[in-house]
């Protein structure tokens, strides 16, 4: 590992939420007006996602008032507080740029069912009695 390697790990969050592309989520913004801040939330879905380790960065499209606004968050940055994912798109495509000719019912990405923890039992046949019960 080069210097340059470290520094960029040493740039990183330590805890960041896991999300995916389609995945509708809810960006926690600092907002800094004058001497006062707070936070702003800005929730829609992740059509992109591009970078590495501290350069990472995810597009959010949102429709607002009709109008379809894209805003682009640095993942390792000290503006977004935290990200909450809202529910889980099941897609097909590294990048959801298509969603910027949808719109309406068109625009909405299919949700995914939440399986706990990412793992899944091995297929195994049926017992005897099962396949019995089964014909019965």
């Amino acid at each position: 590992m080069n210097q340059l390697e470290r520094i960029q790990r040493s740039l990183t969050k330590k805890s960041v939420s896991h999300f995916e592309i389609g995945d509708t989520v809810r960006v926690h913004v600092k907002v800094v007006e004058g001497e006062k801040e707070r936070i702003q939330v800005y929730e829609g879905t992740v059509i992109a996602r591009k970078g590495s380790l501290n350069t990472e960065m995810f597009t959010v499209r949102k429709l607002s008032y009709g109008v379809g606004v894209e805003r682009i968050f640095p993942v390792h940055s000290p503006i977004v507080a935290k990200i909450d994912v809202v529910r889980q798109g099941r897609v097909r495509r590294a990048k959801l740029y298509y969603l910027r000719g949808k719109k309406g019912k068109f625009a909405k990405v299919e949700e995914r069912e939440f399986v706990g923890g990412g793992e899944s039992k091995p297929a195994t046949p049926p017992t005897a009695s099962e396949a019995a019960a089964v014909t019965a």
